[in-house]
């Protein structure tokens, strides 16, 4: 920083002294003498930095009488108006609040999409959940439509269902899903009842509100929990838990799960996934750019996550990659300001897979440590590159999750019946209009799970996603469609999709199981009878194809019949099943990773050599 020189010496200390009058006031400096206080005497105090009341939430702080102090609030009306956020945090976090409007969790512009390939078979322009324009990835910009002009079934879909939970909009009275919208989101937490249980008696026990009026700066595992328990279960999965098939797994003497979850389900306790049980929380794996974006307009959110496995444990060939913190404005310095031990320059950063350095993963003394942001412990991550089980000859293209997952969420047949001769409220309109939906679905599992080609080329777990057959009752009560699967890629097919579960073991799951089991494969359920692989949970929409698979084989050839959505995602073709399946002849001898053949391609032919042969045969 630059040098004060000021010709009178005294005047040498008035910059330090303005800069912590400032601070001690909050971050525009507003005086405390205001009516707030009168009512609000015991509320909490946001933060060191956020010391008045008006700089962030408006309003008339000159009078005593609540509904004139009460006028000019920041979104009083509306809670979701994003002018709320954009007076209140906007002008002391300019960069996080633009960051936050281009974000998937606000914009919804993936799920949007996926939405109408699912239902509409097309995606015809790019809708987010209100319009904003943005940037692309590549710099062009980008002016979206707002989902409120999405004329459409998949629009009603996301106006009255989805909507509720993306940070955009605030949801009130659903048992441990609601949340406030926008910054507040995540900031600041809701319990499960969404009620203010803090020490201001004007608010205590009402709805709508935090549980405390203290910040959060680094939110906890309950804040993701609140949307991220639906769809995926990805922080079910995380924390050992599981909602089964219908939200009632039978458990002892049959009675419901032991813990209540959002929606009035029962969930069952199961292993939880090893970083977890190992103390970590969701923010410890994820950086705010995954979470709050980093200001471009994403299609999918695969393409905003910049956080894999690879980084703080290496590829089979590749250790994880650093670079030393040189600059003071490093965005590593920045964002670790309220870690238990902040980041000092000179600190080697573990960078993700997007090049950027993370905040709290590190190299030191010839080992990776990741610090838990929130609680400063330390835990050290494995490095497997160069391993024997890490480096098996045709394994390159596996995700890490493909062999670690202990368990993926699936969920078949998802029955949904739009109804148009009831009205349903609109999240987006704020207002009920015509059409309301209702599902039901036919079966659920959380293992086996098949395994496909994602949009990386990689070979991934996959899930139904989703799975959709669609009924709509017109106003008049006729059906303009009964159980309809929308058309995705020219023609009428389920589909399944590229899916981490967050339920990650330290072991991976048998060699045989994925060599032999042709669940994995993507036949669900089956019988195998001679070259043929016959599916058992068939489609009630066609009686020759499984609810739970995607291939079928028929003399020793496999056709597949759903596709796996995203770009470039494919079922394993015919030569890569076989190739996969031929495997498991080695397996009952060769068992052990470090084996030998396992170094090189198999050479399929040696089962042919005068040893295999005796050792087969006898002869």
């Amino acid at each position: 920083m630059p040098r004060i020189i000021s010709i009178y010496p005294e005047m040498a200390i008035l910059p330090l002294f303005l800069f912590s009058l400032l601070f001690i006031q909050g971050c525009r400096g507003e005086s405390e003498n205001s009516s707030c206080s009168g009512c609000h005497d015991k509320i909490e105090q946001v933060s060191a930095s956020h010391g008045g009341c008006v700089s962030c939430h408006g309003g008339n702080p000159g009078t005593k009488q609540m509904q004139e102090s009460h006028k000019g609030i920041f979104g009083i009306s509306d809670p979701e108006d994003i002018q709320r956020w954009e007076k209140g945090c906007a002008p002391c976090h300019r960069h996080q609040f633009e960051r936050m409007k281009s974000n998937l969790m606000y914009s919804a512009a993936g799920i949007i999409r996926n939405t109408q390939l699912t239902w509409e078979g097309e995606d015809r322009h790019i809708y987010t959940t209100r319009g904003e324009a943005g940037f692309a990835p590549d710099g062009k910009p980008l002016s979206p439509l707002p989902v409120d002009s999405l004329d459409n079934i998949s629009g009603e879909l996301y106006r009255k269902f989805c909507s509720r939970c993306h940070i955009g909009g605030e949801s009130t009275g659903v048992y441990s899903a609601s949340h406030a919208s926008g910054c507040a989101a995540c900031h600041f937490p809701w319990n499960d009842e969404g009620t203010y249980l803090g020490d201001d008696k004007k608010l205590l026990g009402k709805a709508g509100h935090s549980a405390s009026h203290r910040m959060a700066p680094l939110p906890g595992n309950n804040v993701c929990a609140r949307c991220h328990s639906r769809s995926g279960r990805i922080a079910f999965s995380y924390q050992g838990l599981y909602d089964g098939n219908n939200s009632l797994v039978p458990t002892a003497n049959g009675e419901p799960g032991p813990v209540m979850a959002s929606g009035a389900r029962n969930l069952v306790h199961i292993t939880p996934d090893v970083h977890f049980s190992a103390g970590m929380e969701c923010i410890d794996c994820h950086t705010s750019r995954d979470v709050m974006g980093d200001g471009y307009l994403y299609a999918n959110m695969y393409l905003q996550n910049e956080t894999a496995c690879e980084d703080c444990h290496g590829g089979p060939a590749t250790p994880p990659k650093y670079r030393e913190i040189s600059r003071e404005n490093d965005d590593a310095l920045r964002e670790s300001k309220n870690y238990p031990s902040p980041v000092i320059s000179g600190m080697r950063m573990i960078l993700t897979s997007k090049g950027r350095a993370y905040s709290n993963v590190f190299y030191q003394n010839g080992k990776i440590w990741v610090q838990s942001k929130r609680t400063g412990r330390m835990h050290q991550s494995r490095v497997i590159t160069g391993t024997p089980e890490h480096t098996v000859a045709g394994h390159k293209r596996l995700e890490c999750f493909s062999c670690h997952s202990r368990a993926v969420p699936q969920c078949y047949g998802c029955h949904t019946t739009y109804d148009k001769r009831e009205t349903g409220y609109d999240f987006i309109k704020k207002e009920e209009t015509p059409g309301a939906f209702s599902e039901t679905e036919d079966y659920r599992t959380p293992y086996p799970f098949p395994l496909a080609l994602d949009q990386r080329g990689r070979i991934s777990p996959v899930t139904p996603g989703c799975q959709t057959f669609v009924t709509v009752i017109e106003p008049d009560g006729s059906r303009s469609r009964t159980e309809q699967v929308a058309k995705f890629r020219g023609k009428r097919q389920l589909r399944f999709a590229p899916f981490y579960s967050h339920n990650t073991g330290r072991r991976a799951i048998g060699c045989s199981e994925c060599h032999a089991n042709p669940f994995f494969l993507g036949f669900g359920q089956h019988m195998i009878e001679g070259n043929n692989i016959r599916g058992t949970l068939l489609c009630e929409r066609s009686d020759d194809k499984p609810l739970d698979g995607f291939m079928t084989m028929q003399n020793g050839r496999t056709t597949p019949f759903s596709a796996i959505t995203r770009e470039n995602s494919r079922p394993l073709d015919n030569r890569e099943i076989r190739r996969v399946m031929a495997v498991n002849l080695c397996l009952p001898c060769h068992s052990r990773a470090d084996d030998p053949i396992y170094r090189k391609g198999i050479d399929f032919r040696a089962i042919d050599n005068p040893l295999h042969r005796r050792l087969l045969y006898g002869r």
